[in-house]
């Protein structure tokens, strides 16, 4: 059977429709919370960081973990193992990971002018008006950015995404139905051997993705019965080491019949490829004022393969904490607005579990007596040794990985 993928914009009367379409069709629903758990059971990441992926900003410190990639390729694998069943229909920001060579797939956008949307908004949450168009025109952002992630076209709405493009606020939702119903069963919708084999090859393609991701790589892949192309998108400086790593995983995983590597279009911009490290620690905030000794430390610590975010007051600081939960920060105590001790104490009450290096050119006997009370990790002055921070640094995500390996 025909497959059916709706993506719409926020406050379109969505869940009614979607319901009335499953009436009309007797399809299954399969939404980005349902895919979201299974990639989280497959990733064993919590389906709340993974549904992070559909919204906002990616991480700081998505550029040494690829968090956000490696949630996008368990997304991926958990709608390809789904994609075989018949009578589907795949509902919210998962609809684009479909690839487009799978054919008898009806792809819908439910959509309305943004006042008629804001006004639905102002009702819902009893805002005022202006809250509630920026409300929606915030929520717009995000679906702009994740359909430009995934198709590489920067407008949502555009028609050359869908095969149906219905106005929610000129249709009623019986209408838009029976729309769907009709068009579901057109000939040309109906599985070729083509369409079923493409639907094959997403799942190839997922499982290696998955794969090599696990191993800390992230790359393009395509497939095609069973003919694997792995595209590097960024430039690296050992190519053949690597290709022949990507292969030796890639040749692993059942069905792979054959693997070839190709460089793409972003190869020879100048961001550096990186395998992500299991082993080492990736999220490590430095927090100091003093702007140009942070940068440079953290360019250090890079060439020790220890990827940090830097923010420069204690507020920052604890902003980036609540957004993107580092692991391991090294904080100055001497700052303006929030000192450091404060931090430490907000951090250690808030989230206990961030292990805190002290690291300041300023403070006394006393201050390192309230700091190791109020549970921070070590306590180092400026200038320090870099080999004496790495190995500190490390002993601390020792300790975290301990932890984990104890909860588990």
């Amino acid at each position: 059977m025909s497959a059916i993928a709706i993506f719409n914009g926020s406050y379109c009367n969505e869940t009614a429709i979607v319901q009335e379409i499953m009436i009309a069709t007797g399809y299954e629903m399969l939404d980005d919370a349902a895919v979201a758990a299974e990639a989280g059971r497959l990733a064993d990441m919590p389906p709340s960081k993974i549904e992070r992926t559909f919204t906002g900003k990616p991480s700081v410190f998505n550029k040494f973990t690829h968090e956000r990639e490696r949630s996008v390729a368990h997304l991926k694998l958990a709608l390809a193992q789904r994609m075989a069943s018949d009578r589907l229909l795949v509902w919210g920001f998962v609809s684009h990971l479909i690839p487009r060579n799978i054919q008898h797939v009806l792809r819908v956008c439910l959509i309305a002018e943004i006042r008629s949307r804001a006004g639905r908004a102002a009702q819902a949450g009893r805002l005022p008006e202006g809250d509630a168009l920026r409300l929606v025109r915030h929520q717009d952002e995000d679906r702009a950015a994740w359909v430009q992630s995934q198709t590489g076209q920067p407008d949502p709405w555009t028609a050359e995404l869908y095969d149906m493009l219905l106005p929610t606020d000129k249709l009623p939702t019986a209408d838009i139905a029976r729309m769907v119903a009709e068009n579901i069963k057109k000939d040309n919708l109906r599985p070729s051997p083509q369409s079923r084999q493409a639907v094959q090859d997403f799942l190839l393609a997922a499982t290696v993705e998955v794969a090599l991701a696990r191993e800390g790589h992230h790359v393009g892949v395509c497939a095609a019965e069973g003919r694997v192309t792995l595209s590097i998108n960024k430039h690296v400086l050992m190519l053949q080491r690597l290709e022949n790593e990507l292969k030796a995983v890639t040749e692993r995983v059942p069905g792979v019949r054959a693997v070839c590597t190709e460089v793409g279009p972003d190869f020879y911009q100048s961001d550096v490829y990186r395998k992500f490290d299991f082993e080492m620690p990736t999220k490590i905030l430095l927090v100091d004022d003093e702007r140009e000794f942070v940068q440079t430390l953290s360019e250090r610590l890079l060439m020790r393969d220890l990827g940090s975010a830097v923010a420069f007051d204690g507020e920052s600081a604890l902003d980036v904490v609540r957004d993107d939960e580092p692991e391991v920060m090294i904080l100055d105590l001497r700052m303006p607005g929030i000192d450091g001790i404060e931090v430490l104490r907000r951090v250690k009450d808030d989230r206990p579990e961030i292990e805190v290096i002290i690291l300041t050119g300023h403070g006394s006997e006393a201050d390192r007596e309230t700091c190791m009370g109020l549970g921070a990790f070590a306590y180092l002055q400026k200038p320090v040794d870099i080999d004496e921070l790495s190995a500190t640094i490390k002993r601390a995500n020792e300790k975290i990985r301990q932890r984990r390996s104890d909860r588990a």
